[in-house]
């Protein structure tokens, strides 16, 4: 007992006494029960609320003067130098804390307000002490080594003012092998609390957490239980009622407690990293090697923990360049060694988490650094394993809920750390051929959804045939094109692998089943890298034709993605050759197609005629409509460069004519993109005629129709074409929504596009000429 707690319970008695009052009636009169009264005057807990010394001056029935007699010996109680627990004997490692500002002001808005003013909101309107108050308990939860104990001990030192009756901590070792039961922790908390030995012993284990809640029901704490192994250690723990934050930290989401606030920790951001390094290492070495240090923390992930191994590291190091570090943990095979300072290793903190997990969780987390890209979806992770999608969901999800995998949507994350860290347990538990055969087994199934998900866009082709039995949707176009885009990265590793492994029919296979989709994600930036493998894999299988068909791909590719119509050129033309011996007429037309689309960007329009018409005469001959209406708008862009306006009008209407006439044989996505490149066509040559509201009909129609059809590339294309057309016919607001619509678009969109309407957008100088339409 201190002596302002008995000072407290002395004046309570004295007045108690004066007013002939026993307990029990001033409990009657006050509000506050029995037991709460008795353990005030003999000094077994702290110092009451406000609102408790108030319903007790009530019912004491005093004067102002003995009110607030009281009120000060109780405010006396509370003062901060009394906390049986305080932030002072908190462990060390909060000085050097960095970022997390929006994560500090929430738990400052979730304590409430500071001072006395706070204490008088807590304690207005009477009662018996704290019930009629609601705790508040958040849960802090993150990957391994993401700094989620030392936010909780900034936190704690800068809201110990707000909790007068203590700031505990208790180090719940959620990673033991066998951590503390709760009854053992709520004994732990009780006794730093001021809760006699005797009390407990007289309670009884069984009247323990009666007596845990009753006591933290009185009093404003910070209860800070750290490094939570699970649902079932915590719950027994939380207060229901009182002033109490209490502030739970696991590596686990801990899903199954109800009424929490969540605070989720990730990485550092880029700027944040940099500064912690910078506050380990001295402003100088920083500031002399801002690139090595950025790389540094790069190759730390941003992981609070690996970058103050990494900043211990060049601390203890003086002679070590930033620019040497850098180099070291450059090395994958070496990284997580070179992350340990001392008895701190970043692997050792990951293996507390992985020792905690069941026997399909470990196989599927050491599996998934198989994966080539930088998230999976479920049906891909499920190959690893070979379990059915739906277990393979649940086991994905008890890697999240342990902290070892990020979630976004529906996508699965290992952060590269965690990679490296999964290759090296699935090379120690695991033979090479397991893995391998692993590997392998998502390769083919990533390479045979791909072929079947293409193939959407494809002439003759469309939905899945009836006996493909999948485990992704793959029910329409729609949901096709975003299984491609989400796994981009993935299934292209396996091409390459392929391609490596010498397996060039799949191949080539997989590049024709993307042909047609290439056009609805123009600028995903990998196209050249697909047609170049697979027209190397066509000269491999000596098929001239399908080596023809192959290096106009790569041509298109060259002339488009990469800009590069001279190169393009070179491509064509082994296309040409093959296509020849091949003795086929449309891949003819294709590099035709194609070598007169080179010459028109490079500007000699007086090659680009011969290689349309001899494209028209071949797709004709050859009876490829697909083709054809490609040479039908090639031929208007011919004649628009050489400022024939009329005439490429009407080519542009040939190709809509020929368009609408062929009805459904037209595949509906090549339709679509077509319709979209004629009716653009009409709208740039009206705009050369000055036929301002044709021009913009037919752009307007032409956007439109890109839109629905989700081809994002075309979109941002065309979005500028009307935009640049408004200006030119001084429809300057609508030109402007245009330009900001582009600007909106986001992933799909063509970067330069983008990067013209932000322009336009930044001069909106009126007297500047309006720019050309192209």
């Amino acid at each position: 007992m201190s002596a302002r707690e008995a000072a407290f319970g002395a004046l309570l008695r004295k007045m108690r006494q004066t007013k002939s009052l026993t307990i029990e009636a001033l409990a009657e009169a006050s509000g506050v029960s029995v037991r709460g009264i008795g353990d005030l005057e003999r000094g077994r807990r702290a110092a009451p609320q406000r609102r408790t010394v108030a319903a007790l001056a009530d019912g004491l029935g005093l004067d102002d003067i003995e009110r607030e007699r009281l009120l000060a010996a109780a405010r006396t109680g509370r003062a901060p130098g009394y906390s049986p627990v305080g932030v002072r004997s908190f462990p060390r490692g909060i000085d050097d804390f960095v970022g997390r500002a929006g994560e500090l002001a929430r738990l400052e808005a979730l304590a409430g307000p500071s001072g006395d003013q706070g204490a008088a909101d807590r304690d207005a309107g009477g009662g018996a002490g704290a019930a009629h108050t609601r705790s508040v308990v958040v849960a802090v939860h993150g990957a391994p080594g993401t700094g989620k104990t030392t936010l909780a001990l900034r936190a704690a030192r800068r809201l110990a003012g707000r909790f007068p009756d203590g700031q505990l901590m208790v180090d719940l070792r959620g990673t033991d092998d066998t951590p503390p039961a709760p009854s053992e922790l709520m004994v732990q908390v009780l006794k730093a609390l001021g809760v006699p030995d005797r009390d407990l012993a007289k309670a009884g284990p069984q009247a323990h957490p009666a007596v845990y809640r009753q006591v933290l029901a009185d009093r404003r704490c910070l209860l800070v239980l750290d490094n939570a192994r699970d649902e079932a250690q915590v719950r027994p723990l939380l207060p229901g009622s009182g002033g109490t934050l209490v502030l739970v930290t696991s590596r686990r989401m801990l899903t199954g407690l109800d009424d929490v606030v969540r605070l989720p920790l990730g990485t550092l951001e880029p700027a944040e990293s940099a500064a912690f390094l910078a506050a380990l290492v001295g402003a100088g070495r920083a500031s002399a090697e801002p690139e090595a240090l950025e790389e540094v923390a790069r190759l730390c992930e941003h992981l609070p923990l690996a970058l103050r191994v990494a900043g211990n590291w060049l601390a203890t190091r003086t002679g070590w360049s930033v620019r040497r570090l850098a180099d070291r943990l450059a090395r994958e095979e070496r990284r997580l060694d070179a992350l340990a300072a001392g008895d701190i290793r970043v692997a050792s903190a990951f293996d507390l988490s992985y020792r905690q997990l069941t026997p399909a969780a470990a196989r599927l987390f050491r599996r998934l650094s198989l994966v080539p890209g930088p998230d999976v979806g479920a049906a891909c992770a499920a190959r690893l394993t070979g379990q059915d999608l739906y277990d393979t969901e649940d086991t994905l999800e008890e890697l999240v809920e342990a902290g070892l995998l990020g979630i976004t949507g529906h996508r699965y994350r290992l952060h590269d750390l965690l990679c490296l860290y999964g290759r090296d347990r699935l090379s120690a538990e695991e033979s090479p051929e397991d893995a391998e055969r692993a590997r392998r087994a998502m390769f083919r199934w990533l390479l045979e959804t791909a072929v079947v998900a293409g193939r959407w866009y494809e002439p003759d082709h469309g939905a899945p045939p009836p006996t493909w039995r999948g485990t992704v949707d793959l029910s329409s176009a729609d949901k096709a094109r975003e299984w491609l885009q989400a796994e981009a990265a993935n299934w292209l590793a396996a091409l390459h692998a392929a391609a490596e492994d010498g397996d060039h029919a799949t191949v080539v296979e997989v590049a024709e089943s993307l042909h047609w989709f290439s056009d609805q994600w123009i600028f995903w930036g990998h196209w050249p890298e697909v047609y170049r493998t697979a027209a190397r894999s066509a000269e491999a299988l000596g098929d001239p034709l399908v080596e023809a068909t192959q290096l106009n791909y790569y041509a298109w590719a060259v002339l488009l993605c990469e800009g590069r119509p001279a190169d393009s050129l070179r491509y064509s033309a082994r296309a040409l050759d093959a296509a020849r011996r091949a003795g086929d007429p449309a891949q003819q037309a294709w590099a035709h197609q194609y070598a007169g689309w080179a010459h028109r960007l490079m500007g000699e329009n007086d090659k680009v005629a011969g290689h349309n018409a001899r494209a028209v005469a071949l797709f004709d001959a050859a009876g490829d409509l697909h083709g054809m209406l490609q040479a039908l708008l090639g031929r208007a862009l011919a004649l628009r460069a050489t400022e024939r306006h009329e005439e490429a009008i009407e080519a542009s209407r040939q190709a809509l004519a020929r368009l609408d006439a062929a009805g459904e044989s037209v595949e509906p996505h090549i339709a679509a993109f077509a319709r979209v490149n004629a009716l653009a066509g009409l709208g740039i040559s009206y705009s050369r005629l000055g036929r301002w509201d044709e021009a913009v009909e037919n752009l307007r129609k032409s956007v439109e129709l890109c839109h629905a059809d989700g081809n994002t590339a075309l979109e941002s294309r065309y979005l500028i074409t009307l935009g640049d057309v408004l200006l030119a016919a001084g429809r300057t607001a609508e030109a402007h929504e245009a330009f900001e619509r582009c600007v909106a678009l986001g992933a799909g969109a063509d970067p330069q596009r983008v990067a013209v309407a932000r322009s336009r957008l930044a001069d909106r100088d009126p007297d500047r000429p309006a720019p050309h339409p192209r």
